[in-house]
């Protein structure tokens, strides 16, 4: 009888986690952000990205477009690999095979704005 009741339990708290919708705050740790299409998106220089290559402000480049990444360095999965480009192009590594499809969508939340030509 007691196997029988933990097992209801265990499928009532698993199919609560596919019912009650997720976060908005997919990456983010603390406030929240606009998304990308609620603002005017402003123009960076190379010089000015690259003043924001510290854990906590880190900016980085991805095709031509500057991303705040400063509220995801701790939580991403691949430890301070996200650092080495801080302030820099991150293309290359962005598009790397160690990234699942599902960080193209989350990324957005980030951009900040597009880089100067």
């Amino acid at each position: 009888m007691e196997m029988i009741v933990m097992t209801i339990v265990v499928l009532i708290v698993l199919g609560a986690l596919f019912i009650i919708p997720r976060s908005k705050n997919n990456g983010k740790t603390k406030g929240t952000r606009p998304s990308v299409t609620s603002k005017t998106l402003k123009t960076y220089t190379k010089e000015e990205v690259c003043l924001h290559n510290k854990r906590d402000d880190c900016w980085i480049i991805i095709k031509g477009k500057v991303y705040d990444v400063t509220p995801y360095v701790e939580e991403h999965p691949g430890g301070d690999a996200m650092l080495n480009n801080a302030g820099g192009d991150s293309t290359e590594g962005f598009y790397g095979p160690q990234h699942a499809t599902r960080v193209f969508d989350m990324v957005d939340e980030f951009c900040i704005g597009d880089l100067k030509p």
